[in-house]
C-alpha cells in the first residue's frame, strides 16, 4: 500500500489548489512523507513464512538491511520535510538548531536546500524534481502534492481514518481538516 492514491496518473492536474499558506503545503509534505514512512516500517515488521531456512539462516541474503535502508531513506525525507514546515511556519535557523542540539549555522546548512527546492516546487514541479535517484529527488507526486494539495490531503484522510488504531477524536478530515488556508 502507498501514501499515494492509485487514481492519480503522472501529469494529471487533479482539482483546482485549495488556497493553502505555503506552510500548509509544506506540512502536508511531511505528512505524506510520514505515511510513506509508516508503510515501509510496517511493511518490515512480517516475517515470511519463507523468509528463513530452517537453520535460521536466510533465503534472501540482504533483502532486511535493503528494506532498513529504504526506511532510513524515508526517515531522513520526514526529517527533512518537518525542517521545512518549520522553516515557512516561521521558525528561524536558531530555533530549528536549538531542537536538534546544533547550531543555526549547522541546521541551515543541512536544510536549505530542501527549503528553496519546496519553495521551487510550488512555483514548478518540474524544477523541483531532481534526476532519479539524486539526493534531492523530488517524486512526480511529490511536487504535485505540493502544488495540488485538495486531493493529497483528503486521500491522506483516508489512510489515517483506516489506520487509527483505537485513536479518537480524529474526526473524518485528521489531515485535511488541520490545514491553514489563505485568506
Amino acid at each position: 500500500m502507498s501514501c499515494a492514491p492509485a487514481d492519480v496518473t503522472e501529469g494529471d492536474t487533479g482539482t483546482a489548489a485549495a488556497p493553502y499558506t505555503d506552510a500548509a503545503r509544506a506540512r502536508l509534505v511531511a505528512a505524506y512523507e510520514a505515511c510513506e514512512l509508516a508503510e515501509l516500517a510496517r511493511a518490515a515488521v512480517p516475517i515470511g513464512e519463507h523468509e528463513l531456512h530452517p537453520d535460521g539462516t536466510v533465503r534472501s541474503p540482504g533483502s532486511v538491511l535493503a528494506d532498513a535502508a529504504r526506511v532510513l531513506g524515508a526517515a531522513q525525507r520526514f526529517f527533512e520535510a518537518a525542517a521545512v514546515f518549520e522553516r515557512l511556519g516561521g521558525a528561524n535557523w536558531e530555533l530549528i538548531g536549538d531542537v536538534l542540539g546544533v547550531s543555526a549555522h549547522t541546521a541551515r546548512a543541512r536544510f536549505t536546500t530542501a527549503e528553496d527546492r519546496f519553495r521551487r516546487g510550488l512555483l514548478s514541479p518540474a524544477e523541483a524534481t531532481g534526476p532519479p535517484g539524486s539526493p534531492g529527488e523530488v517524486s512526480w507526486w511529490r511536487a504535485y502534492m505540493a502544488r495540488e494539495p485538495q486531493e493529497a490531503a483528503l486521500d491522506l484522510d483516508e489512510w489515517v481514518l483506516r489506520h487509527q488504531d483505537g485513536d479518537s477524536g480524529l474526526g473524518s478530515a485528521p489531515v485535511s481538516g488541520g490545514l491553514a488556508r489563505r485568506r
